[in-house]
Order: C-alpha cells, then structure tokens, then sequence
C-alpha cells in the first residue's frame, strides 16, 4: 500500500464534501509532478485530505478506489484523475504549523515542496499524522 497527502481548496471540494457525494473525482490536476504521483496511485491506497489555502490543515482520510483514468475537466485528454472515496474524519485537524515543527515530518515532500497539490507520504509519516490528530 502507497500513502499520499491531496489538497484542496476547502471552498471549492471540502473533506466534508467527499462525505456528501461518498466518490468523487480528483480532477482539475495540471502539475505534472502531481500528475505523476497519481498515475502511481493503486486502488486501496490511502491518502491525507489536506485543506490549502482556508484552514491549511489535514481534515481527512480517503481511499483510491479507482486508478488513473482520463479527466472529465480536460478537453484535451492530456490529464488524468482519480475516484476517492471517505475512510474517516479526523478526530482534531492537524495544521500545517504542526506538521512544520514536528521533526518526525522535516523530510514530508509536501513540507520541500509546498505548491505540490498530490504528493507521497512514508507510512510512518502518514501514521505520525494520526497520531497527532489524536493527541
């Protein structure tokens, strides 16, 4: 199993949302970093859902539960997306000051790399991230 951190704008796609809908598509990625990290994704992985811009702060756990596949917002048939489905809501979000000062996550690529809207987690960095939300 892989594990990974997805972002999104809260106002656009919240956590909340996903539960609302029970699947949705990860569409509208046009980073081809991000794009390879979901090309990467296998049904079952599972994935941190991170609030950007409103909140900064790790909200949920999803699943992939459909791999790379065209995206439905491309006309171009250049991108792809993936279907995630809600695992659980955190129990305490866990804010992006949190994960920066907690030297467990100094290596997390979403710390290198903050523009990256899809990246790779460690499973010890994706279990730390529970942990503190249980904290």
């Amino acid at each position: 199993m892989n594990y990974w951190l997805m972002k999104s704008e809260p106002d656009v796609f919240s956590y909340d949302d996903l539960v609302a809908k029970g699947k949705a598509e990860w569409d509208g990625v046009r980073n081809h970093a991000a794009q390879n990290n979901m090309k990467a994704m296998r049904k079952g992985d599972l994935s941190i859902f991170y609030h950007s811009n409103i909140g900064v702060e790790a909200v949920g756990i999803m699943e992939i539960v459909e791999e790379a596949a065209p995206d439905s917002t491309d006309d171009t048939g250049k991108w792809i997306a993936v279907h995630v489905g809600p695992k659980e809501k955190l129990r305490k979000p866990v804010t992006l000051k949190t994960m920066k000062a907690d030297p467990v996550l100094k290596d997390m690529v979403m710390i290198r790399q903050s523009r990256l809207s899809v990246s790779p987690l460690t499973e010890a960095e994706f279990r730390h991230i529970l942990a503190l939300s249980k904290a």
